[in-house]
C-alpha cells in the first residue's frame, strides 16, 4: 500500500514515514497542502495521513478541494486534541477518520488498516493463489503446508504482485508500491529484489509462480 504524509513537523513526519515503512508500507511525505494537492493529481495513492494545521493550503481545505475533484482516496485527519470542531468539520467534508495528536504508531497504524478495508470492502485478510498464501494480519507467508520467512520489503513485493494475480505489473507500479517512489530506468533494483523473492518463494518448488512478462514486469501466475 502506497500511503501520503502530509506533516509540517518534519520529526513527526519521518516517525511516521519510518512507522509505516517497518509495517511494509510504501509511504512518501511532504510538508505543505500545495505540494500534497500537486502529489495527489498526478500520482496514485492508496491512502493520504494529513494534519490539518498545515502552511499554504491547509488541512481542511486540501481535503475539500480532492472531493470537489472526486477524488475518493481514503483521508484519515491529524488533529490537536482539543479541536472538536475541527473533527467534525473534516468528517463532514469526506475524511475516512481522524486521529488527535500525540498518538501511538500502534494506533495509527490501526487506524489507517481499518479505513483501508472499509473503503475497499475487503474485510479477508488472505489472499491467495495457487499453493500460496498470504495472511495481510499475521504477514505469513504460506506455500502449501510450508511457511515462507520473509522480511518487510519482500513481503510488500510480493504483496504488491498478488493484488492482481495473472496480471502482470510493471516495475514502474512496484517501484511506486514498495519503495515509494519513481522508477529509474538505468538501475536493477526491481529486478534484483524480484531475484530474491524468487530464491524463497520459486525455487525450493517445481511449480513457478513469480513470471517475468517480457516489455512489461512481473506477474505472480503460473504457465501451463
Amino acid at each position: 500500500m502506497r500511503v501520503l504524509v502530509v506533516e509540517d513537523e518534519k520529526k513527526v513526519a519521518a516517525l511516521i514515514q519510518a512507522g509505516l515503512v517497518e509495517r511494509g508500507f510504501a509511504a512518501e511525505v511532504c510538508h505543505d497542502g500545495d505540494t500534497a494537492m500537486r502529489l495527489l493529481t498526478s500520482e496514485s495513492f492508496d491512502a493520504v495521513i494529513m494534519d490539518i494545521m498545515l502552511p499554504g493550503r491547509d488541512g481542511l481545505s486540501a481535503l475539500r478541494k480532492l472531493r470537489e475533484e472526486k477524488n475518493t482516496v481514503p483521508v484519515l485527519l491529524l488533529t490537536a486534541r482539543g479541536d472538536l470542531n475541527e473533527r467534525v468539520e473534516g468528517l463532514d467534508l469526506g475524511a475516512d477518520d481522524y486521529l488527535p495528536k500525540p498518538f501511538s504508531m500502534t494506533e495509527l497504524i490501526a487506524r489507517l488498516k481499518a479505513v483501508l478495508r472499509r473503503r475497499t470492502g475487503v474485510g479477508l485478510t488472505i489472499q491467495s493463489f495457487a499453493d500460496l498464501s498470504l495472511n495481510l494480519s499475521s504477514r505469513e507467508v504460506r506455500r502449501g503446508d510450508c511457511k515462507i520467512e520473509l522480511t518487510a520489503r519482500e513481503f510488500a513485493l510480493l504483496e504488491c504482485l498478488m493484488r492482481t494475480p495473472g496480471k502482470a505489473v510493471t516495475r514502474v507500479e512496484i517501484s511506486q508500491s514498495v519503495w515509494g517512489h519513481q522508477f529509474d530506468a538505468g538501475t536493477n533494483f526491481v529486478d534484483v529484489a524480484v531475484q530474491r523473492l524468487r530464491r524463497k518463494l520459486d525455487d525450493p518448488f517445481p511449480v513457478k509462480l513469480i513470471q517475468t512478462v517480457r516489455g512489461l514486469g512481473y506477474a505472480v501466475q503460473t504457465y501451463p
